[in-house]
């Protein structure tokens, strides 16, 4: 039998991840509900999920004596980049065009785009060619995106909101796909919860002038109930947890394989946005996402 590109435990750490990440864009759009703004969804998560982070830094370091907290200097502007792509400006657009297109068009572009894009740059920078295969499933998944973002006419939907929102979401598996490859070239000389953990600090950190930007930083002494469970989910769940299993099964088995299980998030998404909060998928926002699931294997799928 041949051998597989992924361990059963890996695997199982995986399926957890796209639970947390499948639900959290539900999560998001509840705490949009609960009159949180996305940049201050994105600024109180990263800001907790920052505070998690330090709290386990300190009680590694006081466990493991070795265990080193800083980085190079040299590696600064790498972590600030990183930061950028993977927290600040991804989540901002993400979180905005859950509000403005739902988490359903959400997960489908962002989850079973970045794989693509993911791919695509891995070939750029590792020299790789593309096959006849891949472009045809590069096609293919343009295609099903078309669909989603568009409705399958060739003019502007009637909602213009949803058009901006889902274009702002286009935008997000670039900036993952940025992120992953940066982040695996830099995980060769870090520990990868130390990376994970600098780079959702900084994001947090540079979240800030956005909330002051549109003041809504204030909004920490109205958040509900709800709010905090929605923001608590986040971070920890998400965050700490999600981010740490990312980088570690990435540093493992690849980004190609890691990312094929971004494939399963959109379903995870859909079910959850049914069931609890009523949102409505359309056939045809359903078709696109066929058609990109169809082009990502071609693509990624050896």
């Amino acid at each position: 039998m041949p051998a597989r590109t992924i361990s059963l435990f890996n695997a199982f750490l995986m399926l957890i991840l796209i639970t947390f990440w499948g639900s959290s864009f539900v999560v998001v759009k509840i705490a949009l509900r609960e009159g949180l703004t996305p940049i201050s969804t994105a600024t109180f998560r990263f800001l907790v999920a920052g505070g998690l982070f330090l709290a386990v830094l300190f009680f590694r370091k006081s466990r493991e004596r070795g265990y080193k907290l800083l980085v190079e200097g040299k590696d600064a502007p790498k972590l600030l980049l990183l930061a950028l792509t993977g927290v600040t400006f991804f989540f901002t657009f993400q979180y905005t065009g859950i509000q403005m297109a739902g988490a359903s068009i959400a997960a489908i572009l962002v989850c079973l785009l970045s794989p693509i894009f993911i791919t695509v740059l891995s070939t750029r920078i590792f020299n790789e060619r593309l096959t006849k295969k891949n472009i045809l499933g590069i096609g293919i998944a343009a295609t099903g995106a078309f669909t989603v973002i568009t409705g399958g006419t060739l003019g502007f939907p009637n909602n213009r909101e949803f058009f901006l929102g889902s274009l702002l979401l286009l935008a997000t598996p670039v900036l993952w796909a940025t992120y992953s490859l940066m982040g695996k070239k830099t995980l060769d000389k870090y520990d990868s919860f130390l990376l994970v953990a600098y780079v959702t600090i900084l994001g947090g950190l540079l979240l800030i002038p956005f909330s002051l930007a549109e003041n809504s930083l204030q909004l920490v002494f109205t958040i509900t109930v709800e709010g905090w469970l929605a923001i608590l989910f986040l971070s920890l769940a998400c965050s700490l947890f999600g981010y740490y299993i990312w980088f570690y099964v990435l540093k493992r088995v690849g980004a190609a394989v890691t990312s094929s299980f971004l494939f399963f998030e959109p379903l995870v998404t859909v079910l959850t946005a049914v069931t609890f909060v009523g949102e409505k998928v359309s056939l045809l926002s359903l078709a696109g996402g066929v058609l990109i699931f169809i082009g990502v294997n071609l693509v990624t799928l050896k």
